[in-house]
């Protein structure tokens, strides 16, 4: 009998979406079973690598992630290009990071007109990417949205807050979105429905759920990407069957290992191969949770993670891929000089060793005058016979070159040791003053995002308990209809009519006022 693999069945799949348009454009998702379980189902359309530029110079960037493009970042549609012809970029991410209100604040037409420069050098799906902040980014991919009309764009982060305007503008110009929301599956799905309320045809929305980086929360966003997976593909829930995307190179290159240089963590080796490693291996990461487009900024780690796919769908042996290339000058550090001095000491020469040395110092200084002493003593040779005792006592300096020897070797084993201790107080005062600082660093921003999700519950909760009243006084109201369609009318004094109708036209009467209802 042979062996048959236990397949689950899942009540959904994931929506294929088209991005770009005619010959460029390019569908992910399509997906009926989870990341590269193709033993359970089909993944029509391979993960997407999508390559990251900026509409201005880099100012912080590490030396590492710049040199590939450092003869092109003063020209977006350069680097654009760049990225297309020469490391196989399948899409380009266009982020304005000049609109930012706390930075250069450019306006909505500078940007528009970048976004239109970049389009046109390149025949892959562009996707244009805002600074976050909610206003701005609604004024300026409105006016994107608007003067790039021919090109099939990809606006986003789309929020709450600002969903109407952008949403309304990618209607009416054709482009797709894409749907934000900070590491929730609820929060997800809202923003999912307000665009399916506005009218945005949902065959044109890609989610978001906030990507973090390496060490930087990429565990929790990791979990939320599980969760929006599983309630797709088990729950069957329509309003999150959306291809994913992770904007990860952006949130990679700003941690504080990958900007390091060797001279401040040598520990941590090459940093070069180490921020390329961290960027590759953050984007693994979210592949296996469900990523279908991912955002990555260095070639080395684009290669990498694009090898990693056709492995995993086409198979194939790991070891063919090719070793790291480097664009910097190799880097050697000396791990043996960092590593503490090693004590091979036996613990009864510890324990004995310190005593003798301490005891015998002051005789041996006593007994280093004594020695010259002799020759000039020899016109006096009675006071030797006179004292044998002392003599017996002056045995151990027989040899007082051995007795140096020894003190000597005491004296630089002692110091070597205090040297050993000295080295390794001033490294644990080191790395206690870094794990400090990286957990103050950390309960800052776990602060400030506990700060944030409190804000977002709480607005949350307000629109739950105003939906909640609004839902009571419908509810009144209706109550409140039925009762006055059913209360009887106050009791009057009937007469009859002056003129009796027949049957016959009273009947005609009922029949005219049902129909009259009726219509």
């Amino acid at each position: 009998m042979g062996f048959e693999i236990i397949k689950e069945s899942y009540a959904g799949s994931i929506k294929e979406i088209a991005i770009g348009a005619g010959d460029n454009a390019i569908s992910v998702g399509g997906a009926s079973c989870y990341p590269f379980y193709q033993f359970e189902g089909d993944m029509p359309h391979k993960p997407k690598i999508a390559m990251e530029v900026w509409d201005m110079a880099p100012e912080d960037w590490p030396e590492a992630c710049l040199a590939p493009f450092k003869d092109v970042v003063g020209d977006p549609a350069a680097w654009a290009k760049l990225c297309v012809e020469s490391f196989g970029a399948e899409l380009i991410v266009l982020q304005l990071k000049s609109i930012d209100p706390n930075d250069k604040d450019a306006s909505p037409e500078e940007a528009a007109a970048t976004v239109k420069k970049v389009a046109s050098a390149i025949d892959v799906p562009l996707i244009v990417w805002g600074c976050s902040n909610p206003g701005k980014d609604e004024e300026v991919l409105k006016a994107v949205s608007e003067e790039c009309q021919e090109f099939q764009l990809t606006l986003g982060p789309v929020e709450d807050a600002n969903h109407k305007g952008i949403g309304a503008s990618a209607m009416g110009y054709g482009h797709a979105l894409i749907s934000s929301s900070p590491i929730d599956v609820n929060l997800a799905k809202q923003v999912n429905i307000l665009l399916e309320n506005l009218g945005m045809p949902m065959d044109r929305v890609i989610v978001d759920p906030t990507t973090g980086g390496l060490g930087y929360g990429m565990e929790y966003s990791y979990s939320v990407m599980e969760r929006l997976r599983m309630a797709a593909m088990q729950q069957g829930d329509d309003k999150l069957q959306f291809p994913i995307i992770n904007n990860l190179g952006n949130e990679i290159w700003k941690c504080k290992e990958a900007k390091q240089s060797v001279e401040e963590a040598p520990i941590l080796g090459d940093p070069e191969k180490r921020g390329i490693l961290m960027e590759a291996v953050c984007a693994v990461s979210y592949l296996v949770a469900g990523g279908d487009i991912l955002i990555m900024r260095h070639p080395e780690s684009v290669r990498l993670v694009r090898s990693f796919i056709d492995l995993m769908i086409e198979g194939g042996m790991a070891t063919d891929v090719a070793a790291i290339t480097k664009q910097l000058d190799d880097v050697n550090v000396d791990f043996a000089s960092l590593a503490p001095a090693p004590d091979t000491a036996i613990a009864e020469e510890k324990k004995a060793a310190p005593q003798p040395a301490k005891k015998e110092a002051p005789k041996a200084a006593a007994a280093a005058p004594a020695a010259p002493a002799a020759p000039k003593a020899e016109a006096k040779p009675a006071p030797a016979p006179t004292t044998p005792e002392p003599a017996k006592a002056e045995e151990p300096k027989v040899d007082p070159e051995a007795q140096a020897k020894a003190e000597a070797e005491a004296k630089a084993k002692a110091e070597a040791e205090a040297k050993a201790k000295a080295e390794a107080d001033a490294k644990a005062k080191a790395e206690a003053e870094a794990k400090a600082k990286a957990d103050a660093e950390a309960k800052a921003k776990a602060e400030a995002e506990a700060k944030k999700q409190a804000e977002i519950d709480a607005k949350a909760k307000r629109e739950e308990a105003e939906e909640a009243i609004r839902a009571e006084r419908a509810q009144a109201r209706a109550e409140m209809a039925k009762t006055r369609g059913t209360q009887p009318e106050a009791l009057k004094t009937l007469t009859a009519a002056a003129e009796q109708k027949s049957q016959l036209d009273k009947l005609i009467d009922r029949l005219n006022m049902i129909h009259r209802r009726v219509a």
